[in-house]
């Protein structure tokens, strides 16, 4: 039974071994017929492969990249290598004052031709690559001049692109932010315009190994019409080329990227020009506020007189240090020196009233004490006035060109005693010596004239300063 049961299995084993041969050996003449017939019977119309297509080479094999040295330029050791550049700026993003820079995010792509790589193509179609093969091959070095900070955007990859032509022509494309240096001028703030540039250089090659031109001219730059700025106005984009020279290395061609840009005014009118002329205009109601209400006069100037500082202090605070005059401290400086004379306005009323009083108290004071009754026989040009606590100023200014006269007690009625006649005698050579003082004194002597000649000389000043002032900076 043992031998019985080896001798069916190894007969099963020859029968499966048997038929997959004869499997295979009938697939191999299925295929070889097919080839044959193929072969003798109707040629079928073939597209001739394009090399550039074929998976059999790699791109380092199609470039032919590991049989040439690219660090050298191309052309090494004979004329410069041209290198055409364009740039389309996609955004504005920002332009800082204080740190005197503005941050531009742009697509920059060169132009140039390298023989090393061409290659075979019979379509004459190009080869785009990513960033990773333009490390292996050469590429311009250009960098930006007065750039602080920069970076060539890599999400979701690195933004870069390489395509290659079977001639040799390559456009190297890439997207950048940069930050760079503007040197502004603020004499005319917040009325200023100012003209930024970003500078484009080879870092390494000069004039006589690489040449860096605008491809085609001012219209190498094209601008995203939907770039705007929320305190400038983009007036105008344009482009420059020239030398320039470093005392160590020699001379670099240098493209300039310049724009004009316009401050909108509309914003400092109402953060600044407009509370400023608010406040000197509140400053003048003390003008009309009693010479007496100390309290509200002051207050009111004071009020007025800090308010002015914080926006200056205000203004400063978003400006850089700089070491001149802006047009804004001109109209904000004299604007808080009107407010502050509007102040020094009272503090002389205030003073001049005090003395006016005080002269006014020894008046009455000498006239209580003289109570005599002297004869004012042969005095000429006698005048008599009552005089009581509540006479006017006018009354006391009209006392100035007489001469004093013992007083005359004519009428001492027990219900009037504070009623008192005064003869006033006036000689006619004191006259004339005495009137221009007099004239002269008595706007000093009338406190109100000086409220009153205020009201219509600082509102004055203020408009004639005005004019002059928007007249030169607009």
């Amino acid at each position: 039974m043992p031998y019985l049961r080896q001798f069916l299995i190894l007969v099963l084993f020859l029968g499966s071994f048997g038929e997959c041969r004869y499997k295979h050996t009938a697939r191999e003449r299925r295929w070889t017929g097919a080839v044959e017939t193929q072969k003798h019977g109707t040629s079928l119309a073939k597209k001739p492969p394009d090399v550039t297509k074929s998976r059999r080479l790699k791109t380092e094999q199609l470039l032919k990249v590991d049989d040439h040295d690219f660090t050298m330029r191309p052309a090494f050791g004979g004329p410069a290598i041209p290198v055409g550049v364009d740039v389309q700026v996609e955004s504005l993003d920002s332009i800082s004052e204080v740190d005197m820079d503005f941050t531009m995010t742009l697509y920059l792509r060169h132009y140039w031709k390298d023989e090393r790589l061409s290659f075979t193509s019979t379509t004459n179609k190009s080869m785009t690559f990513d960033g990773r093969l333009v490390k292996k091959i050469w590429v311009p070095d250009v960098f930006f001049v007065h750039s602080k900070r920069s970076f060539i955007h890599d999400t979701t990859t690195e933004n870069i692109m390489l395509r290659v032509f079977p001639d040799g022509h390559v456009l190297y494309s890439l997207r950048v932010t940069v930050t760079a240096a503007c040197n502004m001028d603020f004499s005319r703030f917040p009325l200023d315009s100012q003209t930024c540039t970003l500078e484009l250089e080879s870092y390494a090659y000069t004039d006589e190994d690489l040449m860096l031109y605008w491809k085609s001219g001012d219209e190498s730059l094209s601008i995203d019409e939907k770039i705007s700025l929320s305190q400038f106005l983009i007036q105008k984009f344009h482009t420059t080329s020239r030398l320039a020279f470093y005392s160590s290395t020699g001379w670099y061609n240098r493209l300039y990227i310049n724009f004009t840009l316009r401050r909108h005014i509309f914003f400092f009118l109402l953060q600044t020009y407009f509370p400023a002329t608010l406040m000197v205009m509140l400053s003048w109601v003390s003008f009309w506020i009693d010479r007496r209400a100390v309290p509200a006069r002051v207050s009111l100037g004071i009020t007025t007189v800090l308010t002015m500082s914080t926006i200056i202090t205000g203004v400063n605070a978003s400006m850089p240090r700089v070491s001149y005059i802006k047009a804004v401290d001109i109209y904000l400086w004299v604007s808080f020196v009107f407010v502050f004379l509007s102040v020094l306005e009272y503090a002389a009323v205030n003073y001049l009233t005090t003395v006016q009083e005080r002269r006014e108290r020894k008046l009455r004071d000498r006239a209580v004490r003289e109570q005599s009754l002297p004869c004012t026989c042969g005095m000429s040009h006698t005048r008599t006035m009552m005089l009581d606590g509540t006479y006017s100023e006018a009354d006391t200014n009209s006392l100035a060109g007489y001469t004093e006269a013992p007083m005359v007690l004519e009428d001492m009625m027990p219900e009037k005693q504070e009623h008192m006649v005064v003869h006033l005698s006036m000689s006619s050579e004191s006259t004339t010596t005495k009137k221009k003082g007099i004239r002269a004194l008595r706007i000093m002597q009338n406190t109100h004239a000086i409220d009153k000649y205020s009201r219509m000389i600082f509102p004055g000043a203020y408009i004639i300063f005005n004019l002059i002032y928007w007249s030169v900076y607009c």
